[in-house]
């Protein structure tokens, strides 16, 4: 009998297999048909096109004839054939012959069997989703439905007993077990004939014999705690070794929710930690062998779910102040996770698969379960934090020392193989932040986000340069906190200006940028077509970022500590400062900011002649010349206020230098417009006529100049004490700008010039009449007036003298009046 048994469960298995290679067979069939399709449609006659056609066909012949017509969008399903094989009543000669017929798929196939394969395959060849549906119901949901009622009658049955009084305690346990055992016997009968109506069978006697032991442990004291343990340690080895004897997965987790309940059940003493780790241990080596044997993946999930949710609930409620409580919890910690780890891998080695996203995920999970259970067992002890770095090294070094392990065999993928590489560099990445503090976080993420791109890059593995990504962003926002940092802790800290760790930081941080760029540059990328494009802006735009912001912290972090020095106590106990040095402070990080886009415009228009960074760059500039002229401009303003009235000229010393700054910033202004129109026209203007960038930038150009010699002449009547420079002055010079303007214009036939030109005489008007008549005397206003109004001639008589050349421009046509006078 056992021999038969052993034979049947062993025919029953090459009979799943054999549908798994029927499968691959369908596949083929379907590849060849789609080849003879398209070999139809390029035939050159009807007659070649039947030769190719026939000879294609009877290669996708098979030699047996399908029972599974796989599911096409092009091909309708065919009719079933009328006689259907009963899976539960197996042919054993046919199915034998059946099996040596087949030819293996390749070899990289998976092993693995998957569940309950004769229930998909009886649903796909039912006749249609009706029959399917039913006998999906009536052959398997019910039976598994009965069981659980039946198991919930024995319950209810046994609970009354025990109220009543009806039988005694060791009766009513035998009863259970006898009850179980019964059912057990049911379940070995049936299973020749029906393997899936005993498997359930058989699950329900192990839950039964689960729930009775915990009756007679817990309720009755019948048997100790130990015996308790080992009989439930017996029975979780035969449910474990029924499911790979049946393969069938319902018998497996039935057995692994009774096991993994009974620490919950009857660990009446809460603080005896060892036997209940250790007994879910034990419990984790059998289930996981039935996983690693038969890859049941529920079964393996299942399983680290629970094991971790039982040492979740040991780590909250158990006290943590002996010294052997916390060597007890991280042994088992590390016992579960190297028990999932090593079961997982082992199972892709021996089954030569890939890592797909599920398998990623996985091994993320239990190894910063781990990590994170270990951390917080560290930090809770005495000192346990000058450990925790070396904890997280230690996980690092062990996916290294794995990935080094694995390489080790020829057929492992080289994928797998980077991502346990990938994996150790997470932990070094987090053992950074855990060991060191502060600049050397930044540095060591820039060192490591580098390296990695230079291997995704130069090496072609796609895994470390989208490992590099995210290390890059950390290397960022890491530099950016060291930067807030020392904008609201460090503001007036006297140091060493570009000689300190902050700027050597930043350097650093943009050295390793630059390397990353030009390494991008060089080799092709081996990333998805997003994550390349995001690259090629996001990786420039951080290393201008830190390479601006590396100089500029610098003038903030002098000028702010050059305050602190300046700091004077009065004699009422309050303290002054010289806050002149916060305008300079301003002037010079503008000052450097229109530097440093000047000197990025050369650099680009000879180097890297990039339109984007072009672009970029002049819109950066426009921003910063906006800036200037509005605050650069009053900043320069109460210099030159201070400078006049010398305040507390006795503490802190106010030079002429107030005044000279002024023309210091100017030549960066006039720096940065020049770069910016020679690159407008030898770059962009021939690449993107039809921006009409030239138009832009002379809105720009006339406008600044208008603003800066408007605030020249006030600057230079404050310095002389003239009165109404903001009116007489302005006024005159407006007008004067105007007519310049109109002179430009006509020169160099620039419309908007000369439409500019009007509207500014239009703007001098209107504030002489309503705001400068008020308040001017009569030579006041005799003077503007007559100013304003030669002007006003002056241009009339120009456009009429260079009318031909306006109308020219325009495209008008001359009238006879025209035509007359320049006869005369």
């Amino acid at each position: 009998m056992n021999d038969f048994d052993e034979k049947l469960s062993h025919l029953q298995t090459r009979l799943e297999k054999m549908v798994e290679y029927q499968n691959y067979f369908y596949r083929e069939i379907n590849f060849i048909r789609r080849e003879i399709e398209a070999l139809k449609q390029i035939a050159p006659s009807s007659t070649n096109r039947r030769q190719v056609e026939s000879k294609y066909a009877e290669k996708a012949e098979p030699e047996f004839k399908p029972q599974i017509q796989p599911q096409t969008e092009s091909k309708p399903e065919p009719e079933l054939p009328p006689q259907q094989p009963n899976p539960d009543k197996v042919d054993l000669n046919q199915t034998s012959n059946a099996v040596r017929n087949q030819t293996p798929p390749p070899a990289r196939q998976s092993p693995h069997i998957a569940e309950d394969r004769e229930t998909e395959r009886r649903a796909a060849t039912a006749g249609g989703a009706k029959s399917g549906l039913e006998e999906l119901i009536g052959r398997n949901l019910i039976s598994i439905v009965g069981i659980i009622i039946t198991i919930i009658g024995v319950g209810i049955g046994a609970k009354y007993a025990i109220d009543n009084n009806l039988i005694s305690p060791v009766m009513r346990i035998l009863a259970g077990y006898l009850f179980g055992i019964g059912l057990l016997g049911i379940a070995v009968w049936l299973k020749p004939k029906y393997i899936n109506f005993s498997a359930v069978l058989l699950s329900g006697a192990m839950a039964i014999s689960y729930f009775i032991t915990y009756f007679a442990y817990g309720f009755y004291n019948l048997m100790p705690q130990t015996l308790a343990f080992a009989l439930m340690v017996l029975i979780t080895l035969a449910t474990v070794a029924a499911a790979i004897n049946y393969s069938r997965q319902v018998i497996a987790h039935i057995g692994l929710v009774g096991a993994y309940a009974v620490p919950f059940l009857l660990s009446g003493d809460s603080r005896n930690t060892t036997i209940l780790l250790a007994y879910v241990a034990v419990i984790n080596l059998g289930v996981l062998g039935v996983s690693l044997r038969k890859y049941w993946k529920t079964l393996f999930y299942s399983s680290f779910v629970f094991t971790w949710l039982i040492y979740s609930a040991v780590y909250l409620f158990s006290p943590f102040a002996a010294p052997l409580n916390f060597a007890e919890l991280m042994i088992f910690a590390a016992i579960f996770f190297l028990t999932f780890y090593s079961t997982f891998l082992a199972y892709k080695l021996a089954a030569k698969e890939l890592f797909g996203a599920e398998n990623v995920l996985l091994l993320l999970a239990n190894s910063f379960v781990f990590y994170g259970f270990g951390y917080a067992l560290i930090q809770q002890q005495t000192g346990g934090e000058r450990f925790l770095g070396l904890f997280t090294i230690i996980n690092a070094a062990l996916h290294f020392a794995v990935a080094q392990l694995v390489k080790r065999y020829a057929f492992v993928d080289k994928g797998s193989v980077n991502f346990l590489a990938a994996l150790g560099l997470i932990f070094l990445t987090l053992a950074v932040p855990v060991e060191l503090r502060g600049h050397w976080i930044t540095l060591l993420w820039t060192a490591e986000a580098a390296i990695l791109f230079y291997l995704g890059r130069a090496k072609k593995l796609s895994l470390y340069e989208y490992f590099a990504y995210p290390l890059m962003s950390l290397a960022s926002a890491s530099l950016l906190n060291e930067w807030s940092l020392a904008s609201l802790s460090g503001n007036g800290a006297i140091r060493t200006p570009l000689l300190n760790a902050g700027f050597l930081t930043a350097i650093l941080f943009a050295a390793g940028f630059i390397f990353i760029y030009f390494i991008g540059k060089k080799y092709q990328p081996a990333v998805r077509k997003p994550f390349n494009i995001a690259a090629q802006y996001l990786i420039p735009t951080i290393l201008l970022v830190a390479l601006y912001n590396a100089f500029r912290i610098e003038i903030d972090s002098y000028f702010s500590a050059e305050l602190v020095r300046t700091s004077y106590n009065l004699s009422d106990g309050s303290s002054q400062q010289d806050y002149d040095l916060t305008l300079f402070n301003l002037i010079w990080q503008l000052n450097y900011s229109m530097l440093f886009l000047t000197l990025l415009a050369v650099v680009n228009a000879r180097k890297f002649k990039s339109d984007v960074l072009g672009f970029i760059t002049l819109g950066l500039s426009t921003f910063i010349l906006l800036i200037f002229l509005v605050a650069g401009l009053y900043a320069l303003g109460e210099l030159r206020v201070s400078y006049l009235a010398q305040t507390n000229a006795d503490i802190f010393h106010h030079g002429v230098f107030h005044l000279v700054i002024r023309y210091v910033s100017l030549a960066f202004v006039a720096a940065l417009i020049f770069a910016s129109s020679k690159y407008i026209k030898e770059h962009l203007n021939h690449k993107f006529p039809e921006l009409k960038l030239n138009l832009g930038f002379d809105f720009v150009f006339y406008g600044s100049l208008l603003w800066l010699t408007s605030s020249e002449l006030l600057n230079w009547a404050d310095i002389l004490r003239l009165a109404d420079a903001d009116k007489l002055g302005l006024s005159i010079w407006w007008g004067i700008y105007a007519l310049v303007l109109v002179i430009i214009g006509i020169a160099q036939r620039k419309k908007h010039l000369r439409i500019g030109a009007i509207v500014l005489f239009a703007v001098t008007l209107v504030k002489l009449f309503f705001y400068d008549i008020a308040s001017l005397g009569t030579i006041s206003k005799t003077v503007v007036f007559v100013s304003l109004g030669i002007l006003l001639l002056i241009i009339s008589f120009l456009y009429n003298k260079y009318k031909h050349l306006i109308f020219d421009e325009n495209e008008a046509e001359p009238t006879v009046a025209d035509e007359a006078e320049s006869l005369g």
